[in-house]
């Protein structure tokens, strides 16, 4: 599975597989326990490729701030987002040193962290920066 089709659903927890579209919105498949939903056209729904973490100068794709957690962890899992703020905000400050702390607010690190769990226990995290590896060697050469 690749990680351009890993979506975010508002008001549903974890993460989602996109499977099918359908006429009146798509189909889902949970990461957490594989069961499938249809989720409709009005439900706020976000592909993880196109969420960005702000900085003081830019904006950073989540998924850079997923490859610095991975190396930071050697792609292992990273803290829960269920520790306190103060050790959420630490950690994140070593993966993202520049993140706006005034419009990066705590509730948006626990999901990274949460996301970044939920993909890194399936193996996706791994499997997705070992083949942008391979594909950045084969582009060198």
């Amino acid at each position: 599975m690749s990680l351009e089709k890993v979506l975010a659903i508002s008001g549903k927890p974890g993460l989602y597989e996109l499977l099918v579209q359908t006429r009146t919105g798509f189909i889902a498949e949970s990461l957490a326990d594989g069961k499938k939903s249809t989720v409709g056209l009005r439900n706020n729904v976000s592909l993880l490729s196109e969420i960005s973490i702000y900085t003081y100068s830019d904006e950073v794709k989540l998924f850079e701030v997923f490859k610095n957690i991975a190396t930071k962890e050697n792609n292992g899992e990273a803290i829960s987002h269920k520790e306190d703020n103060p050790t959420l905000v630490a950690y994140f400050r070593e993966v993202l040193p520049e993140f706006d702390e005034e419009r990066v607010y705590v509730s948006d690190i626990k999901k990274v962290l949460n996301w970044y769990n939920i993909l890194q226990k399936r193996g996706l995290i791994a499997e997705a920066f070992t083949a942008e590896a391979a594909a950045t060697e084969t582009e060198a050469k």
